[in-house]
């Protein structure tokens, strides 16, 4: 693998003030509310960073509810998957598949206490028409024209940024990626899904039934006790058989791994690629994925047919602002958006969107067969991405956290979220997180609530020095304090700051925050 180099910064535009649309969820035509901006691209630690103070992606546009004036307030969740332990619905969701693998049985009706879905989020008729009104409300020819000027600077600033030239002025590096598609300029070439646990040869012999275990386990404890009445009848010492092996609860990888026989009836291979079109995996399977995701939508959405159209499908689920990365000491895939595909039999059953980033797996959307809704995909593919993520952190420790996007108390039918446990849900005023058995009996009595209980708290990362702010302005990057001293109209500075206060210190240093 070629040496790594450290990505161009962030580009964004912010849109000044709140947006409201249709909420997806209690379907109040104005009643969501949510800050927003266009990333044109975006390194995975920044993105990293603003999900971890509220904000979230849908294709490119990343936007953050108004928490204390949204209808139906949507808090980050995150799970802990290095201690989580699937619950006896989901070993049933499990078992159910590993059965139809194995010998086609389709099991009738749904598991108790079962999810509708996993990390499908739906408030997608909210979302379609935001992105659609800021694909054109987004001013790109501004950006595009940019280019030129741009290319021809483009060395010679690179020289004097290698040089440590200074530090009040510095060009971004492959600016003019940014300002294009946003697609990684380096395709991904590494095509790995999560890898069966020690001992899930395909070779081998199915798992004993638990049935056949329990009959066992009887079968020797007779034994032990009609041996031990002999041995005292004939005034003999006691001479126990060994004991059967303790019935150990099974990790969540024995679950998934299980071997299945060799005339299995189907086979299900997890495909992990990356959303690029530059990858030929990607760009092979685009059309059954488009085809599954409109026959998802129209099953699940009520959604027309005609109105599911590529553009729309792309620029919700397939374009995304972070750029590819793949640093040493990073997962074997790299960081950035990938899509996960279950292929069953050689067709996709589901795919699920993901960003692999810097400490975590984020769950971005999943769409799948309504034909197979009795596998309960949502829920099993919820499962492999928290095994998913287990496995990134064997070779990436920092890398420890699946976040599964909003948990909605308000909504009873995405409260589903807090079933996976151990997890947390992000304060939305300290931006600290709360175990969510904390959290539920203040949701309880109110549907938006501060969980940090100390009142003293504040926001650690919030914005302290406007100053230094990082700007894009005529080709050219710059800090805030800077910029302002040339601008002649004093109210710019509100947006600025409401923009600066939203994404916090870091990320305001970091990202270039496009002016016009």
């Amino acid at each position: 693998m070629a040496s790594w180099s450290a990505p161009s910064p962030s580009l964004v535009e912010y849109f000044e003030g709140q947006t409201s649309f249709q909420c997806g969820y209690c379907k109040n035509k104005l009643g969501s509310r949510s800050y927003g901006m266009w990333a044109h691209s975006m390194t995975v630690q920044d993105y990293q960073d603003l999900i971890d103070r509220g904000w979230r992606r849908s294709g490119k546009y990343v936007y953050k509810p108004v928490m204390d004036q949204t209808c139906c307030p949507q808090y980050t969740i995150r799970c802990h998957p290095l201690q989580f332990q699937p619950s006896k619905s989901h070993k049933k969701v499990l078992k159910k598949m590993l059965k139809f693998l194995a010998k086609g049985e389709i099991s009738k009706g749904n598991c108790e206490d079962e999810p509708m879905d996993s990390t499908v989020e739906d408030a997608v008729d909210g979302d379609f028409a935001l992105i659609n009104k800021l694909d054109i409300k987004c001013d790109l020819k501004t950006l595009s024209d940019l280019k030129g000027s741009i290319e021809s600077e483009e060395k010679e600033k690179e020289k004097s940024i290698k040089k440590e030239g200074s530090k009040e002025f510095i060009h971004p590096q492959s600016i003019e990626e940014k300002l294009g598609s946003g697609e990684p300029s380096h395709p991904i070439k590494v095509h790995i899904g999560p890898k069966p646990g020690k001992g899930a040869d395909l070779s081998k012999p199915p798992c004993r039934k638990a049935r056949e275990m329990r009959k066992e386990r009887q079968r020797l404890k007779r034994m032990q006790q009609a041996s031990a009445a002999a041995s005292e009848a004939q005034g003999q010492p006691v001479c126990l058989l060994p004991k059967a092996k303790s019935n150990q609860p099974k990790s969540l990888e024995d679950l998934i791994f299980q071997s299945l026989p060799e005339n299995a009836s189907h086979k299900l291979e997890v495909r992990l690629v990356p959303a690029s079109f530059e990858d030929p995996e990607f760009n092979s399977s685009f059309n059954q994925s488009f085809s599954l995701y409109t026959k998802y939508q129209v099953a699940i959405h009520q959604e027309a047919p005609e109105i599911c159209e590529k553009s729309e499908f792309t620029r919700f689920l397939c374009s995304s602002p972070l750029e590819a990365e793949h640093p040493a000491d990073g997962p074997e895939c790299g960081y950035g958006s990938f899509h996960q595909q279950y292929w069953l039999d050689g067709k996709i059953i589901a795919v699920g969107v993901l960003d692999i980033l810097p400490y975590c797996v984020s769950s971005v959307y999943l769409y799948y067969d309504p034909d197979y809704s009795f596998l309960s995909l949502g829920v099993y593919s919820a499962l492999r991405e928290i095994a998913f993520t287990r496995q990134l952190h064997e070779k990436t420790s920092q890398l420890s956290y699946y976040y599964m996007g909003f948990y909605i108390h308000s909504c009873p039918k995405m409260r589903y979220k807090g079933q996976y446990r151990p997890s947390d849900l992000l304060c939305p005023e300290t931006y600290v997180w709360v175990p969510i058995e904390q959290c539920l009996p203040s949701l309880d009595n109110s549907k938006y609530c501060r969980f940090n209980q100390d009142p003293e708290a504040e926001d650690e990362g919030r914005s302290k020095e406007l100053d230094r702010l990082r700007v894009f302005h005529r080709r050219s990057a710059m800090p805030y304090g800077v910029y302002k001293n040339h601008q002649e109209d004093p109210s710019e500075e509100a947006g600025v700051l409401e923009y600066a206060n939203l994404v916090g210190q870091k990320c305001s240093e970091r990202m270039l925050l496009f002016r016009h």
